[in-house]
């Protein structure tokens, strides 16, 4: 069976309400109709029944027999005028003198709501007769020596709903046109509206999307957070919870009561998105993107997709590893070949003796090299880096000297060997490409680093380029670069991010065309606080 559409559920419902409420207001407006009516014959009964009573021929003739001669027609008169639907007069032997039927003139009154009347009291009653429900209003005869000498009874038939219906038929018509015309065009709107802000979809198909979205959301590896703009949680799927170490429904909660150290509510607020940045959130490092939520140009909200760092690191380090250990075979192997040429070179001019001690002076060299870094450098990433940037050097020309004190036995707080590859790996390259920015012969890179009982040093020196004031300023931002070709501009951003997790210092000295010295400094006991 094909599902009704929004709009005809909105109708319909619409429709329903402007005729329950129609119904609801009007049995009100009857019982209000009602209670007025019976309000007003009250009154009007118990005005009429206080004039028959002051009548003198009424108070002169009910003490007389068959005085209903004389009374009745009198009373008949005032009942016509008055529009009243009957009225009686009795004596106090509840003989009755005036009556709407003749034939009961002279006969006895047995009604139980009459008795007090004897006793001087005015009042009103209600009760149902052969007529309908009636008013009865109900007032002592005083002669002129104050005594009662009679009752005088006035009754008024109140209207039934069906007569009060007939007696506004009109107006209700009119009233029922209008309110049902503007509840089907108010439906209308209200339901073009929905199906507009809905995006054209029907309710079935958005909760079907909203169950496929949670699905999706709760079986990404990634961990997922989303907020509106009031900072309650939207979205938090379970990767999340296991990251964070959230337990129970949080859905509607607000972040900062979740987790107190969150950034995600900066978004709202910068309106910027923040990619591939690493926070610590609790006591895990993640790699963090968080997106503001646009809708309609106006910001609804933020999220965040986040990694744990350490599945990241780990296959960072064993490919940046790998690729240090590669490009050291290579560089090397191409060095080796030059060498071997040479060699045999020598040895086909007959310079044995050259050849040999060739031989020997290049042995020693490597040998002492390679004890440096065995006993100075105790990670395998690091020391696999610097013996590649030593050959790489070498082949384009460039004098790249490692201070031998230096000495790399563990890392700073927050860094592993992927970070301190990267950090160095850029550091390296940057001054390599400001030696071959320039045109002088000798070409030169200094690199030492320190180890400390509280702190690390890295100090890397060239005779490059060198860098302007004004490019100091924009130096660390991501995809910027002031070299030519085919540079991304993310080495400097990649060490600024570095140096902000791990609250490292670093101090660029650099002239234009002299050189640029760099000094990082990590301390072991800087604060944890993000």
């Amino acid at each position: 069976m094909k599902k009704l559409s929004i709009r005809w559920k909105i109708l319909m419902l619409c429709t329903v309400i402007v005729l329950v409420s129609i119904g609801v207001g009007s049995a009100i407006v009857i019982s209000h109709v009602i209670q007025l009516k019976e309000q007003s014959l009250s009154e009007r009964s118990l005005l009429i029944a206080r004039t028959v009573a002051q009548i003198p021929e009424v108070k002169k003739h009910v003490q007389q027999k068959e005085g209903w001669t004389i009374i009745q027609p009198i009373v008949e008169n005032i009942r016509t005028i008055y529009h009243a639907n009957y009225i009686v007069v009795m004596n106090m032997d509840r003989v009755r003198y005036a009556h709407p039927s003749y034939d009961k003139l002279g006969t006895v009154s047995y009604g139980e709501d009459e008795i007090e009347a004897f006793t001087e009291h005015t009042y009103i009653s209600k009760a149902k007769g052969e007529l309908g429900v009636s008013v009865r209003a109900f007032t002592p005869i005083m002669s002129e020596e104050h005594q009662q000498v009679g009752v005088v009874v006035v009754g008024n038939v109140l209207p039934s709903i069906k007569e009060i219906l007939k007696d506004f038929q009109r107006e209700i018509a009119w009233t029922l046109m209008i309110t049902i015309s503007c509840g089907v065009v108010g439906s209308l709107l209200l339901a073009n509206h929905l199906k507009e802000e809905m995006f054209q979809l029907e309710p079935y198909e958005l909760a079907r999307l909203l169950v496929e979205r949670t699905a999706t959301f709760h079986a990404m590896y990634e961990g997922v957070i989303a907020i509106d703009k009031k900072e309650r949680i939207t979205i938090f799927n379970e990767r999340a919870k296991q990251m964070m170490g959230v337990s129970g429904e949080v859905i509607g909660e607000y972040i900062r009561d979740v987790i107190p150290d969150t950034r995600l509510p900066e978004v709202l607020y910068t309106k910027k998105a923040v990619y591939q940045q690493e926070i610590i959130v609790g006591n895990q490092l993640i790699v963090s993107n968080r997106i503001p939520i646009e809708v309609g140009g106006e910001i609804v909200g933020a999220v965040a997709i986040f990694q744990d760092r350490t599945e990241v690191a780990k296959m960072a380090e064993e490919l940046t590893g790998v690729r240090a250990f590669i490009e050291a075979l290579r560089v090397q192997n191409h060095e080796y070949m030059n060498k071997l040429h040479t060699i045999a070179g020598l040895i086909q001019l007959g310079k044995t003796r050259e050849a040999l001690a060739y031989v020997f002076e290049e042995r020693e060299e490597q040998e002492a090299f390679m004890h440096f870094l065995r006993t100075r450098i105790h990670d395998e990433s690091v020391a696999g880096l610097l013996l590649s940037k030593v050959s790489r050097a070498k082949e384009m020309g460039i004098t790249f000297i490692i201070d031998r004190s230096s000495a790399l036995f563990s890392f700073p707080p927050r860094l592993d060997r992927h970070d301190f590859v990267v950090l160095l790996g850029n550091l390296i390259e940057n001054a390599f490409d400001a030696c071959l920015a320039t045109e002088r012969e000798e070409k030169f890179v200094e690199l030492w680093i320190g180890e400390q009982e509280d702190s690390w040093t890295i100090v890397i020196e060239d005779n490059g380029i060198g860098i302007k004031e004004e490019e100091k300023a924009r130096l660390f931002d991501y995809g910027y670069t002031t070299k030519k070709g085919n540079h991304q501009g993310i080495g400097m951003h990649l060490i600024y991010n570095i140096l902000r997790k791990s609250h490292g210092d670093i101090n660029i000295e650099s002239s234009w065309q002299i050189g640029t010295t760099i000094t990082i400094l990590f301390s072991r006991y800087k604060g944890d606080d993000v």
